[in-house]
């Protein structure tokens, strides 16, 4: 004969209570001084845990769960104060906004039925249409939509996007983007981010990621530095190295070389004046003449996205700069 247990809820919930009331009392304890039975408070500034009326320190070395952060006074307390994920400029409402979930499926992982799929796709419309509710946030939306793609496309790192949204904001909010092209300023906000954090791209791997034709994003690119005053430097060409080697899959001892050899044309002052992918891509065919290694003039150009004549233009010069007595053959 099978023994069945029954279940009496009253008993639980007996259960529960006392177990309850053993936690509370157990809480109240611990708040209570052993030795004089007065208070105990909480120091949080060292971390221990104190007896009111006789100073006795009952616990210390204790984790502090307050924030990281100090404050003076109630309105810079108010302005640290944070919650969830940090705030960012690559986004129109900088991470504000709360979105819907594309998968129609509840908190247990469970389809939805199909009046519940309906209701929710009728949420989504209404919560895109609410982030973006003026002309301005739809134009930062996409701005800042063609920014993500162009950077992920050119394998540019998080800070480049960062920048190139800062500087997209700065001229949407002076005005400079009425009138013009949404994705020739948003090309050109990108490219002076990439010259600006010293990960730069060559106008045409720009050009070639973007919407717009060349030539209208090269003016963009000039009316933006010029009326917003960006401070770019000239271009390194010891910058476009690295990507280069890699592309071609040169050796360590070459790529060296062929920042010696830019490191010397720039204390010659050869450099002034040129492209500087047509430096670089002159450098490393120079460097792999030194170090006999196999590179041709068409597989570097078509890697630059330069003529073979340029590098047969300047790799001379970059010999006759770094090395007294270097080869000059037209290999």
């Amino acid at each position: 004969m099978n023994n069945v247990t029954s279940y009496n809820p009253t008993e639980t919930s007996t259960t529960e209570r006392s177990t309850h009331d053993g936690e509370q009392k157990h809480a109240e304890r611990e708040m209570v001084c052993p030795e004089c039975g007065g208070v105990l408070i909480e120091d949080h500034e060292h971390g221990e845990r104190v007896c009111t009326e006789c100073g006795l320190v009952v616990e210390s070395d204790e984790m502090d769960r307050g924030p990281e952060w100090r404050a003076f006074d109630a309105s810079e307390r108010d302005e640290k104060a944070r919650v969830g994920a940090p705030t960012t400029n690559m986004m129109h409402d900088k991470g504000l906004s709360t979105t819907i979930d594309w998968q129609n499926k509840d908190a247990y992982g469970s389809a939805l039925s199909s009046r519940q799929r309906q209701k929710m796709q009728r949420l989504r419309t209404w919560n895109e249409r609410v982030q973006a509710g003026n002309a301005r946030e739809r134009n930062l939306k996409q701005a800042l939509g063609e920014i993500d793609r162009m950077a992920s496309a050119l394998s540019l790192p998080e800070t480049v996007r960062e920048t190139a949204s800062v500087i997209y904001r700065r001229a949407l909010s002076e005005g400079h983007v009425q009138g013009r092209s949404i994705e020739g300023i948003a090309t050109a906000a990108l490219y002076a981010a990439g010259r600006q954090a010293g990960t730069p791209r060559t106008i045409d791997e720009v050009a070639h990621v973007s919407r717009i034709e060349e030539l209208r994003f090269e003016r963009a690119y000039r009316y933006l530095v010029r009326e917003l005053g960006l401070e770019i430097a000239p271009a390194n060409p010891v910058s476009y190295i690295p990507r280069f080697a890699s592309d071609l899959s040169v050796s360590d001892e070459t790529e060296r070389r062929a920042r010696e050899l830019l490191d010397a044309a720039k204390d010659e002052g050869v450099h002034s004046g040129k492209n500087p992918v047509g430096l670089a891509a002159a450098a490393l065919y120079a460097a792999g003449l030194l170090t006999s290694e196999d590179i041709t003039q068409r597989r570097i150009a078509k890697t630059a996205d330069v003529s073979a004549v340029t590098i047969r233009k300047r790799y001379r010069e970059l010999l006759r700069a770094g090395y007294d007595g270097a080869p000059d053959t037209d290999l």
